[in-house]
């Protein structure tokens, strides 16, 4: 058993410990789905930031930095412009909304908006993606142990869905945020010592700019290869509205926590989307001939480092990806548990009754990603379903009904199923490129639009709601 692996090993027993011990506090559902209502901006801010540098924000960047070059900077970056956006304009108000009418799920505040029928296919929809970026948590988790022991990748995957799926049960989102907060300060201090390292292993930029100074579009940030910033549409909605990160908002003690939480959380993306983007690029310049563009930066961090350092280094992946798919589990155990089970099959359900459906369901969530995990190829196509689904869904009825109190039950339904039906029928056809420069994302949110709209003007002679 080599270093690398016993590091892995004894810090995801931490996280275990930590995760089980802090869940003998929660006491009842709202410990479990909304931390009480007592989170502040230091706790916001690392449990958002924590579960946001995921498998996306490490092994995916890195392995788009490896192919495409600089341009790969957006794939993080649109997370950070939509945190932004969640901070001042979104977070806040949905939060008060929240508080006054004790809402624990984005479920609720669909309902509350307008009605069961939204809730529930919301609901069936999120499932159905959220499974499948827990698979790509999941896969990272598996291509790091695969870098570090030759162990193959769905035995890491495995051990990955096991730690995340026990210490997430324990407690719920009041457990996620302590675990989180150990998750960053291993994931900062990991990057902080390994990237000035790696740059100086391979000595310096001069190198990596000479050795790929030749690939088209390779040093163009705006756009290069399959990469650039039309990852806003796909990528920056979903921060704004994914139930995960909401959830956390609703979990705030006030306006401020969330301003300064969710805006530092944005601001510190903003700044970290660089850091993958260029390691990808420095591994390209290091092993060019690469057979899997999503093991750049295991790789890079196994052939450059030091064996402790690349311990660490290896270790802060590890808590990015599990931190990420922590805040998954949370969106499936929350939307079954309430948004389902004690709104369609058990209504009169008591408060334990619904705490250990949520569990039960965290479970099921773990196990059905870990599968899901073991059998796809591809990470990118993984995330690539849930936050396009998340976009086209939940865009339009949560931020446009936030502020428009005209749309109603008709429009929004009209906006989800015109959304979906209309990324399935471009992602069959066109492929993820799209039509004409435009990605299946940013059609799927204008046909949103257009049919909320369209419901909007066929329904315009009902009385409208006071």
């Amino acid at each position: 058993m080599n270093l690398h692996l016993i590091v892995l090993l004894v810090y995801a027993g931490l996280l275990m410990a930590v995760g089980l011990r802090v869940g003998r506090r929660v006491r009842g559902s709202s410990d479990f789905f909304v931390a009480g209502r007592r989170l502040g901006p230091g706790l916001i801010f690392a449990t958002l930031l924590a579960a946001n540098i995921g498998a996306g924000s490490t092994v995916v960047a890195a392995g788009l930095g490896y192919r495409d070059g600089l341009s790969a900077w957006w794939w993080v970056g649109s997370a950070g412009l939509g945190s932004i956006v969640l901070a001042f304009w979104v977070g806040p108000r949905l939060r008060r909304i929240a508080a006054a009418h004790d809402l624990h799920t984005v479920g609720d505040f669909l309902e509350h908006r307008y009605g069961r029928e939204v809730r529930a296919t919301i609901a069936v929809l999120l499932w159905l993606g959220t499974l499948a970026i827990l698979a790509g948590q999941l896969m990272a988790m598996g291509y790091v142990l695969n870098a570090v022991t030759g162990l193959d990748r769905w035995v890491g995957s495995l051990i990955g869905g096991i730690v995340v799926t026990v210490y997430f049960t324990a407690g719920g989102l009041l457990t996620s945020v302590w675990v989180n907060t150990v998750q960053l300060v291993v994931l900062l201090v990991g990057f902080s010592v390994a990237c000035p390292l790696i740059l100086a292993s391979v000595g310096g930029w001069s190198p990596v700019l000479e050795n790929t100074r030749n690939i088209d579009g390779y040093w163009n940030i705006w756009r290069g290869g399959g990469s650039g910033w039309f990852y806003i549409a796909m990528l920056g909605p979903s921060f704004i509205v994914s139930p995960g990160i909401l959830q956390r908002v609703y979990g705030a003690r006030d306006d401020r926590a969330v301003q300064l939480g969710v805006g530092l959380n944005g601001l510190a993306l903003l700044v970290f989307a660089a850091v993958p983007a260029l390691l990808g690029m420095i591994a390209r310049s290091v092993a060019p001939d690469l057979a899997d563009q999503d093991m750049a930066l295991p790789t890079l961090l196994i052939e450059t480092l030091p064996p402790l350092v690349g311990a660490l280094a290896l270790a802060a992946v590890f808590s990015a990806e599990v931190s990420s798919a922590d805040a998954i589990l949370f969106m499936l155990a929350t939307s079954l548990s309430r948004d389902l089970y004690r709104r369609f099959i058990h209504p009169d359900a008591s408060d334990a009754q619904v705490l250990a459906v949520a569990r039960r369901a965290a479970v099921a969530g773990g196990v059905g990603g870990t599968a899901l995990a073991i059998t796809l190829s591809s990470i990118v196509a993984a995330m690539g379903i849930f936050y396009t689904l998340l976009a086209v869904s939940l865009f339009v009825p949560l931020i446009v009904g936030l502020y428009v109190r005209r749309v109603r039950t008709p429009e929004a339904l009209a906006s989800i199923g015109a959304g979906v039906a209309v990324v399935v029928v471009v992602q069959l056809m066109a492929g993820a490129d799209g039509v004409a420069g435009f990605t299946p994302a940013m059609i799927g949110i204008s046909a949103a639009l257009l049919a909320a709209l369209g419901a909007r003007m066929l329904t315009s002679n009902r009385p409208e709601e006071v």
